[in-house]
């Protein structure tokens, strides 16, 4: 499968708008995770697969190579991966999505709440040992 990139054909769009490659790209299993798993600095193969929960490492691969063929990851000279300065606005970009998301689940269990139905899910809350793109791109 191709990467997804503006211009070209993509899931849900023939003309590739810029907004419908990206959200192409990162709706592939493991994208978004990667990409997350990257922010805060360059990792190894086998760190950012164990970071990733021990994912396939052939995926693995698949999603780097296509992050580094759409410009948003790269690999250092020692082997690394690092975002790219196109990685990390996508990044910044996608963290009101994030918070947003905290907002709605909220906001679900409550509505849950008030009509005695158990939730089926606890909402992540701000500050959780973990974060929701966690388990939203890809475990």
């Amino acid at each position: 499968m191709a990467t997804p990139t503006p211009g070209r054909p993509v899931r849900g769009s023939t003309t590739g708008s810029p907004l419908m490659a990206a959200l192409d790209l990162f709706g592939r299993r493991w994208s978004l995770r990667v990409v997350w798993e990257l922010r805060e600095g360059a990792l190894g193969f086998r760190a950012l697969r164990e970071r990733c929960s021990n994912m396939s490492s052939s995926v693995l691969r698949q999603r780097l190579v296509e992050l580094i063929e759409a410009r948003l990851v790269h690999q250092t000279p020692d082997g690394h991966y690092a975002l790219t300065a196109l990685g990390r606005q996508a990044h910044t970009a996608l963290s009101p999505l994030v918070d947003w998301s905290v907002a709605w689940a909220a906001d679900l269990a409550e509505h849950s709440a008030d009509h005695d139905t158990p939730a089926t899910d606890t909402p992540d809350t701000p500050g959780a040992a973990h974060h929701p793109l966690d388990e939203a791109t890809g475990t």
